[in-house]
């Protein structure tokens, strides 16, 4: 298992912000199906992921990430609404609520203090922004202004589903940042994942935080709207069968 990488906390004074501003890099804070790398390439280069209705255009700069590691969020996952490119819920990140820790292999979580699992890719300003964009099916070129949610947290940056920009800390001298929805989790109906997001977020997981197989579907199994609906035997059948 690959230890996380431990976040500072952020301090939102105007001297730290003026030292991490203009933002040149950032670290990405994936939680959902772009834990997989090769889905996130989908949106660096351009592409559709296997199981994926959707084409991307790519971002201006198509390179790799400059570097990635995995780190742990407070916080909760859950899905909700439905995804235009994988059907069923998409995966939110809801940073108030807690749940207790990580599962042992083949154990489901109970509530408690939770972290969920994330993985961290090293980008610049404007390939964050052109992710951003894609993930609300618009053409990317515009960079964002990430300058409140370094001084408060958090910034809501348009009404939509992934336009709330969460800082979750520092790391390696650089802005920890996610993008997630502007409702809690407590206030939206929770929606069933497909088995194609399913399959990349677990994959990411194990490829990141090298967790076993059954650790990550057990952890999968006990989020709000997969819980009750997929069993950790088939999440961990999704990894081992066929894509």
């Amino acid at each position: 298992m690959t230890r996380p990488a431990r976040l500072e906390a952020l301090d939102g004074s105007p001297e730290a912000v003026r030292r991490l501003t203009p933002v040149g890099h950032l670290w990405y804070a994936a939680y959902g199906s772009n834990m997989h790398l090769d889905r996130l390439t989908c949106y660096l280069t351009g592409g559709r992921p296997p199981g994926g209705l959707r084409t991307h255009p790519g971002c201006r700069d198509p390179r790799r990430p400059a570097r990635t590691t995995p780190v742990m969020l407070p916080g909760l996952l859950y899905f909700a609404t439905e995804s235009q490119v994988w059907t069923g819920g998409r995966a939110f990140y809801d940073p108030g609520p807690t749940r207790g820790p990580a599962p042992a292999d083949g154990a489901p979580g109970r509530p408690g203090r939770y972290e969920l699992p994330a993985r961290a890719y090293l980008l610049t300003l404007s390939q964050f922004s052109d992710i951003a964009a894609q993930e609300m099916y618009r053409e990317p070129g515009r960079d964002l202004d990430p300058t409140e949610a370094l001084t408060r947290g958090r910034s809501r940056i348009g009404p939509g589903r992934y336009e709330t920009l969460v800082c979750a800390g520092l790391l390696d001298g650089f802005p920890v940042l996610t993008l997630t929805a502007p409702w809690s989790s407590r206030d939206i109906t929770v929606n069933p994942p497909s088995a194609a997001c399913l399959r990349h977020i677990a994959a990411g997981i194990v490829a990141s935080h090298g967790w076993s197989t059954l650790r990550a579907a057990a952890y999968l199994a006990g989020c709000p709207g997969a819980e009750g609906h997929w069993t950790v035997a088939e999440i961990a059948a999704l990894l081992t069968g066929p894509a």
